[in-house]
């Protein structure tokens, strides 16, 4: 059941998530300007599912709701070329991230959230099934290939066993998409995270650190975290979530209001703000 928040916390993010439609997002310049302000935020995904979203800001309305038929939707296919367009510019972080669902990342979030995310090279023998390492190893030798020579690489046979081990290896930061091709026929171009965003991937950021950086980054967004609702967002669990919330009251840059309900200390004043801009 969605969670009922103020009015004015709904407005906040109407600005903030570009849900209106003298805000909605046209072009993937200006999905790229709310990505940079937002830290991350999804992809392909509606109203109903929380947080902010470039398939919502796209269409400039809260209630914003994914239709069946994808292919003869408007929106959904400005979203869809807009995706394209930025992971082939490879400036902001683009894979199936945050509890598997297609995620953008800008670039100073990166560290953090392989800090919670990634797994460590000494780790994949251990954390990652023996079809995501054989894809890891091809791609570690050829840098990039397409889905189906990934395919021929690792010597898997069953494609859903493929498309299992590409998004285990999504979800931990290891591979991204750089690219994607229409023609002869569809497919995805597969890279390293560790190869497209060395620098930011290089950077060695603490658990607690990450925590409260990413509850950061969804505060200042949202203008209050629900209860539950960062968890729910990201996949963390409610108690890392709470340890990076907490970390933002003891820095005064959020107000704890109930139990697992945070605001962003001096809303009233951002809201103000953007009534004015």
């Amino acid at each position: 059941m969605p969670v009922l928040l103020p009015e004015e916390i709904e407005i906040y993010r109407d600005r903030m998530w570009r849900r209106t439609p003298d805000l909605r997002v046209e072009h993937s310049a200006d999905a790229e300007r709310m990505i940079e302000g937002l830290g991350f935020c999804g992809g392909l995904v509606d109203c109903r599912r929380p947080g902010p979203s470039l398939y919502v800001a796209v269409c400039g309305r809260r209630d914003a709701h994914m239709p069946r038929n994808v292919q003869k939707d408007p929106e959904s296919s400005l979203t869809w070329i807009m995706k394209d367009e930025i992971l082939r510019r490879g400036r902001f972080y683009y894979a199936k991230l945050l509890k598997g669902r297609s995620t953008f990342v800008a670039p100073r979030l990166i560290p953090h959230f392989n800090a919670l995310f990634g797994v460590e090279k000494k780790q994949e023998r251990i954390k990652l099934s023996p079809a995501a390492r054989a894809v890891l190893k091809a791609l570690r030798k050829e840098r990039e290939l397409a889905t189906v020579d990934v395919r021929k690489a690792a010597g898997i046979k069953e494609r859903p066993l493929l498309t299992r081990a590409l998004d285990e290896l999504q979800r931990v930061m290891k591979v991204i998409p750089s690219e994607v091709v229409y023609a002869p026929w569809f497919t995805y171009i597969w890279t390293l995270a560790e190869e497209r965003f060395a620098q930011q991937m290089s950077v060695k950021v603490g658990r607690e650190v990450a925590l409260r950086e990413i509850a950061r980054a969804y505060l200042r967004g949202g203008g209050m975290t629900a209860l539950g609702e960062l968890a729910r967002v990201t996949g963390l669990s409610r108690s890392d979530a709470g340890r990076g919330n907490h970390a933002l009251v003891a820095e005064k840059y959020a107000e704890r209001k109930a139990v697992g309900v945070y605001r962003l200390t001096g809303l009233d004043e951002s809201l103000r703000q953007l009534e004015i801009g």
